[in-house]
């Protein structure tokens, strides 16, 4: 018989997390797994990307009503959801427990009462994420082994660790996607160390090479350098020291267009500052797209200006199609990226990544010698499903 395995994550949207578990799905072995998928938010751009093995579950019904207006959870008279509504609105707008907590972890603690169990039994529950996916696998699912994904930098990203640790100990193994990933948890969770694994995300040169031809990308006109960046309009990505980088670079008189792949909370903050530096034709937001390969291939530059990674999916597919990368010093970028070989890595500030960029541009041989180390460096990782699989089937 087929084992039963369940995969939770927040949506499907544009993230790394996202996109990396769709590269997972597209790859799974169907002949041995009957694969349930269970997202919190049942759309986004990888949506259809799901294969047709896979079946999706409706959305527990507790999370389903806290999207609903409160308008109408007044009218329906469901007195439970409004208070849960409130307190997860106040805790949210309160600077000391903002400092304390997650977000994640606020809406977990208002919200997790009211999410009833799943009534199916598994032999292995995954939550692809971490934050409300790990919570949900731990507390809501039935399974013989749950297994936890985390794909960021858990100190950065500014988890409360004594709320985790009792979710924590409800899982069996905890996946993390680079050595330094592994290293700070190991840090931060000692006592259960050994729960911690690497396993990388799976990137594919194959299909990567043979996507990035099937169209151009780009539409417009540019007879100067093309720059990118890929990543969600968050805080942890620096679109904003992308922006006056931006800016730097277009007062130098450089002829160039950034171009921004991405979407999120922050579209509104960053459309205002472009508008500020008067850079609307300048820094362009392409919305999203479900193929960037394109738009990477066709760049002059490939630019991650982040707060903090786990390990940057973009720059590893930027790697493949060999392209010049600058890239901030986020505590793992070490992992990825060595200075001046396979990329340059510049302090994280608006005046360096410009100093980066500029370097790039000027000097010819540097980037010429990059490209071709990037040529010669291994990048794929598709046997990573193999140690996917010996986690599911281990004792």
């Amino acid at each position: 018989m087929k084992k039963k395995i369940l995969f939770v994550i927040d949506s499907l949207h544009s993230g790394g997390a996202e996109k990396s578990l769709i590269s997972l799905l597209t790859l799974f072995d169907y002949e041995s797994y009957e694969v349930d998928l269970l997202m919190f938010l049942p759309n986004g751009l990888y949506f259809p990307l799901i294969p047709k093995e896979v079946r999706v579950l409706d959305v527990p019904n507790a999370i389903q009503r806290k999207r609903n207006r409160v308008m109408e959870v007044v009218k329906n008279g469901d007195l439970k959801t409004l208070y849960t509504r409130i307190g997860l609105a106040l805790d949210h707008r309160n600077p000391y427990v903002n400092n304390k907590m997650h977000g994640a972890q606020i809406n977990w603690k208002w919200m997790s009462n009211s999410i009833n169990k799943l009534d199916q039994n598994y032999e292995v529950a995954i939550a692809y994420s971490q934050g409300m996916p790990t919570y949900f696998v731990a507390e809501k699912v039935n399974a013989n082994k749950k297994i936890s994904w985390f794909n960021t930098d858990y100190k950065s990203a500014r988890y409360n660790k004594d709320f985790d640790f009792k979710y924590f100990n409800k899982i069996d193994k905890i996946v993390t996607v680079s050595e330094a990933c592994k290293d700070v948890l190991s840090e931060n969770f000692e006592n259960i160390s050994e729960k911690f694994e690497v396993i990388y995300d799976i990137v594919s040169p194959k299909l990567i090479n043979e996507m990035s031809i099937r169209n151009s990308g780009f539409e417009d006109s540019n007879d100067g350098i093309r720059i990118l960046t890929i990543g969600r309009f968050v805080d942890a990505k620096g679109y904003d020291l992308a922006i006056d980088a931006c800016y730097l670079l277009k007062s130098e008189g450089v002829n160039f267009k950034w171009y921004a792949l991405g979407e999120g909370p922050l579209k509104l903050n960053i459309e205002q500052r472009i508008k500020e530096k008067n850079l609307e034709d300048t820094f362009i937001l392409l919305g999203v797209d479900a193929n960037p390969y394109p738009y990477i291939k066709n760049t002059d530059i490939y630019v991650q200006p982040s707060r903090f990674e786990g390990k940057p999916i973009a720059v590893n597919e930027a790697k493949v199609l060999c392209k010049p990368i600058v890239v901030t010093k986020f505590s793992t970028v070490n992992s990825q990226i060595t200075d001046e070989e396979n990329g340059i890595i510049v302090d994280m500030n608006s005046n360096d990544i410009y100093k980066g960029i500029k370097k790039m541009i000027e000097d010819s041989k540097l980037r010429q010698q990059i490209c071709l180390n990037l040529m010669n460096e291994k990048v794929g990782t598709e046997e990573e499903i193999h140690k996917v699989y010996a986690l599911i089937e281990s004792n």
